[in-house]
């Protein structure tokens, strides 16, 4: 497996996980970490569809660039938004959300890295 592959397939997993802890697990969610109830239910959802996306793109033989590239500016606009969400102070987040917030956005920026690098590296094998 080749490293954007590999980065696309680790979002997709990742992207899943969290999507389907904020569809079903929401509520306690909130109340744990401050986010507004009523958003984690569409989050969770959103998430999963892009979960869906980004893992049918990481299981083509080869990687369309375009969707890849799709992935990676989704994934930096996510990452904005989180760090945006924690310093405005939108919502009353608690320590424990924004350590949620701020590790989730740190692991995203990871992938989009990886996917960055994964698909220079495609784009020197073509």
């Amino acid at each position: 497996m080749n490293l954007i592959r590999f980065a696309l397939t680790a979002d997709a997993i990742a992207t899943a996980a969290t999507g389907a802890l904020l569809a079903v697990g929401g509520a306690l969610l909130a109340d744990l970490t401050g986010l507004p109830a009523a958003a984690t239910l569409p989050l969770g959802l959103f998430l999963i569809a892009f979960a869906a996306f980004v893992g049918w793109v990481g299981m083509q033989r080869e990687t369309p660039r375009s969707a890849a590239m799709l992935i990676v500016i989704v994934n930096s606009a996510w990452v904005v938004a989180s760090v945006i969400v924690v310093l405005a102070g939108s919502f009353p987040l608690t320590l424990l959300g924004v350590a949620f917030v701020l590790a989730q956005a740190i692991a995203v920026a990871a992938l989009v890295a990886l996917q960055w690098v994964g698909l220079g590296r495609a784009r020197a094998l073509a």
